[in-house]
């Protein structure tokens, strides 16, 4: 009998999977698709002690099997299987990461549907390795923490708790599954407390958390030998990370392309120091109202063009019915002409000729429109004599 509490390894295989075609940019989704930083993001920023000790070969990416299921605006989603240790029972990891700029009140109900799924799963997983298995009184499925990872610069004042999302949930709590999610809203987190950890991850969530004049001013104003110093020992490939994070944030905010390169260049080659010094000489508020005013003005083309095209499209209407009216016209002037040499007694050759002179017509258009409205002659009966005549 194989023991109930052994690690499931074999992937379940969803059927009918609706595979996701966008792929959202985020710095936050590299926290978690690097297993690096998402280590260091437990170990810093989630308060258990059953986190302290994880490390990055802990940790599984499931997340294919799990988040082409659902909307395709949840790509950015992660689900990791973590053996803390490299122990034998696995817990899960699902992640949610909020670009909002306003909480979401749904989380909830997103976060349930992923743990429904996968304790479905890991309960397959179990039948397929011994059919039976899960209906065994030492099968136990696996924990699941559900961490809400919240970019935006509003306060997070969603309950967090499942209950809340069900209409008369405090009347049927004993009747309902009830959990609350982890969260993790950047804002909360000064520059100073992330610095504290003297690892990546805060200089990545540093960078996340730019969204305000105040942010900016802080981030310039962060100490760059200590910067410096979390980058000296980094891998080649986090520091790429953290300079892609930075492009990305540069590129968003308008600056120009050759500026960009340079400043993360400064990142690769670990002169954070210097970075800092050369955004004193950037605006980025100014960036951002340009981007508005830029954005404002072609909305307004937009706008002038569609009227242009729409007056545009009200003469030819008019050109076509004004056309459509003369064609009727002059065909009802051909028509009187024929039956004006027809009634005066002309020869049908006679009417052609006229048309010919008067419209401009060549002789097989004549012969066409006099054939059409030459009347046939009217057959009179003759008058017969009365017997007495």
């Amino acid at each position: 009998m194989v023991p109930a509490t052994q690690a499931l390894h074999k992937v379940a295989e969803p059927k009918d999977i609706v595979l996701n075609s966008q792929v959202r940019d985020s710095g936050g989704k590299v926290i978690f698709d690097d297993h690096t930083l998402c280590s260091q993001f437990l170990r810093d920023y989630v308060d258990l002690p059953y986190m302290k000790g994880i490390r990055p070969e802990d940790i599984e990416d499931v997340s294919e099997q799990y988040v082409t299921l659902f909307a395709e605006e949840r790509n950015s989603d992660r689900v990791k299987r973590v053996h803390v240790g490299g122990g034998s029972a696995p817990f899960f990891l699902v992640s949610l990461i909020e670009h909002k700029t306003a909480p979401d009140y749904n989380v909830c109900m997103q976060v349930f549907r992923y743990m429904v799924y996968i304790w479905e799963t890991y309960e397959k997983e179990a039948e397929s390795i011994q059919k039976g298995m899960a209906k065994r009184e030492d099968f136990l499925y696996p924990p699941i923490l559900p961490i809400i990872y919240y970019e935006g610069a509003k306060s997070w004042n969603v309950p967090r708790d499942f209950r809340s999302r069900i209409r008369e949930g405090s009347i049927f709590e004993k009747y309902l599954p009830n959990f609350e999610y982890y969260l993790v809203p950047l804002r909360d987190y000064s520059n100073e407390m992330l610095m504290e950890k003297k690892d990546e991850i805060s200089l990545v969530m540093m960078i996340n958390k730019l969204q305000t004049a105040e942010d900016i001013v802080n981030f310039r104003q962060l100490p760059g030998k200590e910067i410096e110093e979390i980058l000296k020992d980094s891998p080649e490939h986090l520091v790429n990370i953290i300079a892609n994070v930075l492009r990305a944030f540069l590129l968003k905010m308008n600056v120009p392309v050759p500026e960009t390169e340079r400043l993360t260049d400064k990142v690769r080659e670990k002169k954070m120091g210097e970075l800092f010094e050369n955004m004193e000489k950037m605006d980025i508020q100014a960036e951002r109202r340009n981007t508005a005013l830029e954005k404002q003005r072609a909305d307004e083309a937009n706008v002038r063009a569609n009227e242009a095209e729409k007056q545009a499209a009200e003469e030819r209407n008019r050109a076509e019915k004004e056309k459509k009216r003369a064609d009727i016209a002059e065909e009802n002037s051909i028509k009187l002409l024929v039956e004006l040499c027809q009634d005066l007694g002309a020869s049908m050759d006679a009417a052609m000729q006229s048309l010919r002179d008067k419209k401009d017509m060549t002789m097989e258009e004549a012969q066409k429109k006099v054939e059409i409205y030459w009347k046939e002659p009217t057959d009179i009966p003759e008058k017969k004599n009365s017997p007495n005549g």
